[in-house]
């Protein structure tokens, strides 16, 4: 019931950022309720297929999703997943621990990189422009940043949220709101690959699975109705904070 409750509370802060949040459950099971980081990994990111999928519903109904950018970059994130997942069972659980922390943290410093700095904002508006009008660069486009976040995903299963929505930020010039919407529909695909994965190689607990599922079910729904009626401010200091504080968890 505990578990149950703690994730309540963090699908309300995820579907709000627009979150997956795999990441950010792997470092309160391990550190808060003891939980093996194989099956934490394993565990949490089959999770975010039925999360992400009540987030995507809330979000198509605030239209804050580009459906054709979420299909095609999670189609190409479901192939990264499966070969990071067959990776990850190979890496020693205290190394992984490490590695998972250390994304984490640098998904955070990138994030606060693209709200403060914005990468070239207006350099980029200019090149995402093409990426979505030409059909071969947004299916190049699409290739890059799902292979990429999907390998992230399987490998250290995080949703890779923070690097999915940089790529759509930056190279297919989506807004933060619909940044944060289309991101929780590309991880629908690599979460559900990802969490087969790792559960062909034994590192899913059901009991905590179904735990998990419904906390975050609830929470990520009711989340994501206030992303749109909140200061974009808000939006930008969650989306670096969830990252940050799963990470610096994960090496207390």
């Amino acid at each position: 019931m505990i578990v149950l409750c703690t994730m309540l509370v963090i699908g309300l802060l995820l579907g709000f950022v627009g979150a997956g949040g795999s990441g950010f459950i792997i470092a309160i099971l391990t550190e808060v309720f003891g939980i093996p980081i194989h099956t934490a990994l394993g565990t949490s990111l089959a999770a975010m297929v039925f999360t992400s999928l009540s987030g995507t519903l809330s979000h198509l109904r605030e239209r804050n999703t580009m459906v054709k950018i979420g299909l095609a970059t999670g189609l190409f994130g479901a192939v990264g997943a499966f070969f990071g997942s067959r990776l990850a069972s190979f890496i020693p659980e205290s190394e992984l621990k490490f590695f998972t922390a250390g994304m984490l943290i640098l998904s955070a410093i990138l994030l606060w990189i693209r709200v403060t700095a914005g990468f070239g904002k207006f350099a980029t508006q200019k090149f995402a422009e093409k990426n979505r009008s030409s059909k071969s660069r947004f299916w190049m486009t699409a290739a890059g940043i799902g292979i990429i976040t999907g390998l992230l995903s399987g490998a250290f299963g995080i949703g890779s949220t923070p690097f999915i929505q940089i790529g759509l930020l930056v190279f297919f010039g989506l807004s933060i709101q619909l940044s944060a919407g289309t991101t929780m529909l590309v991880i629908i695909p690599i979460a559900l690959v990802g969490g087969i994965g790792y559960y062909s190689v034994g590192f899913l607990d059901l009991k905590l699975f179904a735990e998990v599922v419904i906390g975050t079910i609830i929470g990520s729904y009711i989340g994501a109705k206030f992303t749109t009626r909140l200061n974009p401010m808000i939006l930008k200091i969650a989306m670096v904070a969830v990252p940050l504080i799963g990470g610096i968890i994960l090496l207390i």
